[in-house]
């Protein structure tokens, strides 16, 4: 039986792993904030110099060349950003997801000390029930860490799969501002 003690310990060890996960959670936003505050005045100052370089402008074949300059590192900074952000929401999340697991399993475990204290009190002719209890017990332990590792191995492949579309979508560019030179 779950004595008071118990109770009030296990509370307090939720709400402390509560305030971690919300700790967490806000760092992870205030590290997207800072990247966001970033961009924000580095495209300000960029807005400047590229508006100063247009009002200079003596001819349409000087702004075409100006045109290409400017919007080829426009892809590669958009790339940039998005691998900064990938980075800050893959980091959280990890953080989030190594907390949840420690959960699970230490919830597993109270889970098993608990059928084994009350199987080792269990009337005698109930080795059955128990030993299905047990079983049902592994199964259900053995699916979820099947569905951990599933879920680790999608993120993996989804993280994978953006940082190729954004090295295609650089390399699209480059050749796009490439050609645009060429043709100026």
């Amino acid at each position: 039986m779950l004595t008071a003690e118990q109770f009030f310990a296990a509370h307090k060890a939720n709400v402390e792993t509560l305030f971690g996960l919300t700790t967490t959670a806000f760092q992870g936003v205030e590290k997207l904030v800072e990247l966001n505050m970033q961009v924000a005045k580095t495209a300000l100052a960029e807005a400047v110099e590229s508006t100063q370089a247009v009002m200079s402008v003596k001819d349409a074949q000087e702004l075409l060349s100006l045109q290409a300059t400017l919007l080829q590192p426009s892809a590669e900074k958009a790339a940039s950003y998005s691998r900064h952000v990938q980075e800050i929401t893959s980091s959280t999340s990890a953080e989030v997801a190594k907390v949840a697991e420690a959960q699970v399993a230490d919830a597993q475990a109270k889970f098993a000390a608990l059928v084994e204290t009350a199987s080792k009190n269990a009337p005698a002719g109930s080795e059955n029930v128990v030993a299905l209890v047990k079983n049902a017990i592994t199964t259900a332990n053995n699916a979820l860490e099947s569905v951990q590792k599933a879920g680790k191995q999608a993120a993996d492949v989804a993280a994978a799969n953006f940082q190729a579309a954004t090295n295609s979508a650089v390399k699209a560019s480059q050749t796009g501002a490439r050609a645009a030179k060429r043709a100026a």
